[in-house]
């Protein structure tokens, strides 16, 4: 028996690398370019009687605020490539994550959020979202299972986590949180910006919603800023009407363009980030001048396991957290000697990125016992030649450690 023809006018039927080449294009007719072009417009052509129209509907091509060409092109690849009904895409990471709780939540309500978070996300549910709209969160180990449970109230509403946090790459049990929040249908909303499709896929083991910083991993050059929210249609809908259209967090179509060209290279950029990242946290973790490395796809990482289980043998994403055996000087002139690694933040660009944070600050304390002692340089492995990235590594630590 054959496989089923492939079609790249139907994404069920394309491989992630085929889906990755030809998801959300649509090229029809002699003459046409067989890429969705850049329609750098504000304002398309009306019908001849525009009268009734619904001037905020944003499922028909009137004004970019509301949609347009390259953010709908966009939006068909990436709910295809999450294998979700529907896909919103936003100006940037945050636009997203704020989207989400802005939209499917009200005053009085109550959130469980991982207490290992992107920094973005702890300001909201520190002050702008329990000072602006009286909603209140219970931040929780979320690899705690008991402590998630025992943090879920009458009006909790949603449990907001990151399959690998970010910066201590912890990793959530995504299928046990799902199973978790519909037992007291509550929503669960995952950050999976540090594992893109093909690598992982959290709506296919229970998650409600899915977000991501388009600016890392899915761009993937460092050029270009968005956010996307995947996930059922009735969900991603109000999300539409009312955190873009009426509130205008909408993507500019340069943006979701470079974001498209950027998106097609990700499975063979995510093979060589996840492979080169494995051998680097192997040739830091066995060296003696290096405190700690925390990387899932080491066995001493203390989620390997859960990471093995939910990723299987695609990898273990492109970033580690790291520090010296030293103090905060050391750590900078570490950084300083490095000559081929870019001090700078951001994650999942071309370059390889390093970023020095120190131990200071309100979410240290939830950080593992390593981070709170040395601080932590955060590491996003590039696509450089491992072996310049392992000589620019070792260079510095001697240069630093002389």
């Amino acid at each position: 028996m054959h496989a089923p023809r492939p079609d790249r006018n139907d994404p069920a039927t394309l491989a992630d690398d085929t889906l990755s080449v030809h998801g959300g294009n649509e090229a029809h007719g002699e003459g046409t370019a067989i890429r969705v072009p850049i329609t750098m417009a504000n304002s398309y052509r009306l019908p001849y009687d525009p009268s009734t129209m619904d001037w905020s509907d944003p499922n028909h091509l009137v004004y970019t605020r509301n949609t347009g060409v390259n953010q709908v092109a966009l939006q068909r690849k990436l709910a295809a490539w999450e294998h979700g009904e529907d896909a919103l895409a936003l100006a940037s990471g945050v636009a997203a994550l704020h989207a989400v709780f802005f939209t499917h939540l009200r005053t009085g309500d109550h959130v469980v959020v991982s207490d290992t978070t992107y920094e973005a996300t702890y300001k909201l549910w520190t002050t702008l979202l329990p000072r602006k709209y009286g909603i209140e969160a219970t931040f929780v180990d979320i690899t705690d299972l008991a402590a998630v449970a025992a943090a879920i109230r009458p009006n909790t509403r949603l449990i907001s986590c990151e399959v690998i946090a970010n910066p201590t790459t912890k990793v959530a049990d995504i299928p046990a949180l799902a199973e978790l929040a519909h037992a007291h249908d509550v929503l669960l909303m995952v950050d999976s910006t540090f594992t893109p499709p093909p690598l992982y896929r959290p709506l296919e083991h229970g998650a409600d919603l899915v977000v991501h910083s388009l600016t890392k991993y899915i761009n993937g050059h460092g050029d270009a800023m968005g956010g996307a929210v995947i996930g059922r249609a009735e969900l991603i809908e109000p999300i539409r009407a009312e955190a873009m259209v009426d509130v205008g967090g909408v993507l500019s179509p340069f943006n979701a363009w470079l974001i498209v060209r950027g998106s097609v290279t990700l499975p063979l950029r995510l093979a060589r980030h996840q492979a080169s990242a494995l051998e680097l946290a192997r040739f830091l973790d066995a060296d003696d001048r290096i405190a700690y490395v925390a990387y899932p796809g080491l066995p001493g990482h203390p989620q390997h396991r859960v990471a093995q289980r939910l990723f299987g043998d695609r990898g273990f994403g492109g970033i580690m957290a790291f520090a010296l055996d030293g103090d905060p000087a050391l750590q900078n002139r570490f950084v300083d000697e490095l000559r081929v690694i870019t001090s700078a933040v951001s994650v999942g660009h071309d370059e390889s990125l390093i970023v020095h944070v120190g131990t200071s600050g309100p979410r240290v304390a939830a950080y593992p016992e390593g981070f709170r002692t040395f601080g932590h340089l955060r590491f996003s492995v590039g696509l450089e030649d491992v072996t310049d990235l392992r000589a620019d590594l070792a260079a510095a630590l001697d240069a630093a450690t002389a």
